[in-house]
């Protein structure tokens, strides 16, 4: 497979952006990954998000995460234990109204990751187990990433790439479908450690779905 034919398929994912968002209202996502190497195996993993109904200010959910996760196979596959805190303000019955629903969130997952020519390919697979309030949910979630260099590397590494992925979320009982996300944005490498992304994420259910601008910060310690 070669690199101009993974870069179309990335394209192509984007696309469709444009045509199934049904009832949406565009907001702003806000987040920050951050990645704490412990040695050569061993990783910590922490990120904050902070999600808006509009561009900023309509808080919509706060979340938390952190987890411990080891390195194998070369570097290219990592698990990891992890625990979310989440808290929502979700509106009531299409009014002004809003009540706090808070989440705490148990989570295992394990990254695949590959190479094709220049192109970065990750698939992650991640279990939850949700206490939301006095409820408890489990969820599956798959989620495929690619990242395409858009210009000549500099030392090994490009400067502007870009990005896709979609993720799906499945639940463990009725209503099976939960959610489906889809992405697509550009990213800068600031330097070997950090870089920033900017995109457009279509999250949809059932019959509804949400817009989001998502701006992203990546800090490997």
């Amino acid at each position: 497979m070669s690199k101009n034919y993974v870069a179309a398929l990335i394209l192509s994912l984007m696309l469709p952006f444009f045509s199934i968002a049904q009832d949406s209202n565009l907001g702003n996502w806000l987040i920050y990954f951050g990645n704490k190497q412990l040695n050569q195996k061993w990783n910590l993993h922490h990120e904050v998000q902070y999600r808006n109904y509009n561009a900023i200010g309509d808080l919509e959910q706060l979340l938390l995460r952190t987890g411990l996760g080891y390195t194998f196979n070369e570097s290219k596959n990592n698990v990891l234990l992890g625990y979310g805190y989440i808290l929502s303000e979700n509106y009531v019955d299409n009014s002004d109204n809003k009540t706090s629903v808070t989440e705490h969130r148990i989570y295992q997952q394990f990254i695949s990751k590959q190479n094709i020519g220049s192109v970065s390919l990750s698939h992650r697979y991640r279990f939850e187990q949700r206490f939301v309030e006095s409820d408890f949910k489990m969820r599956f979630r798959y989620f495929l990433s690619a990242k395409v260099p858009l210009c000549k590397p500099e030392n090994g590494n490009s400067k502007f790439y870009l990005s896709a992925y979609n993720e799906i979320f499945l639940n463990t009982k009725t209503s099976i479908f939960d959610r489906n996300r889809l992405y697509g944005g550009l990213g800068y490498n600031l330097s070997k450690n950090v870089r920033i992304e900017a995109g457009y994420m279509n999250q949809f259910f059932e019959t509804t779905s949400r817009d989001q601008l998502n701006i992203m910060t990546f800090v490997n310690f």
